[in-house]
């Protein structure tokens, strides 16, 4: 996920700032604390990111961009709205697992964002829904899923992929894959699709 950041000091930054932050949390890190876990001076933080609000925004930017990008090819090619769901959600909680650590900090941090970042956000989450929300009200109009509330079922979809980032554990029972493929599995059992 960090490898579209350049150069590649910023992207030092960036993986400190993501251990930093999971560890010490936002509030309770120091831009010092960043650097020096980057290998570099305090001082550079600030040629790469203006303040340590900007380093926290340039992170939770890169995990929905890179969300968006992973949701947006798993539905390529993909027919059948079934199919859809199941390939949206395998990406979605696959993704979740990978990258545990970053979003955690991003769910655990988001009201830290300036309000300006925030909005920016905001508006990346938004497209994360629709994505998600438009198959779910695509099958359920083709009768193919039996949802009642399409909103609300898809936030809970949503929510379903998201909280693995919390409980995750690389040495836990289970792969990315095989959280994917379950959390599929869930999905089209929520929305009753044959």
């Amino acid at each position: 996920m960090w490898d579209a950041v350049t150069p590649e000091a910023s992207r030092r930054m960036l993986a400190a700032a993501v251990d930093a932050f999971a560890e010490r949390g936002y509030h309770g890190t120091s831009t010092r604390q960043i650097a020096a876990a980057a290998g570099m001076s305090p001082a550079a933080l600030y040629v790469h990111y203006r303040t340590k609000a900007d380093l926290l925004y340039r992170i939770a930017e890169r995990v929905h961009v890179s969300v968006l990008e992973t949701l947006s090819a798993a539905m390529q090619d993909v027919d059948g709205h079934p199919e859809r769901i199941r390939a949206l959600m395998y990406a979605f909680a696959r993704w979740h697992a990978r990258h545990h650590h970053a979003a955690r900090v991003i769910q655990n941090e988001l009201g830290a964002l300036e309000a300006g970042h925030a909005r920016k956000i905001a508006a990346l989450r938004r497209e994360v829904r629709t994505l998600l929300r438009d198959a779910v009200r695509a099958g359920a109009a083709a009768g193919e899923f039996d949802v009642a509330d399409v909103d609300g079922t898809s936030r809970a979809l949503a929510s379903l992929a998201i909280d693995v980032c919390r409980w995750y554990r690389p040495d836990g029972p289970r792969t990315p894959d095989e959280i994917g493929a379950l959390y599929a599995h869930l999905a089209l059992r929520m929305l009753r699709a044959d």
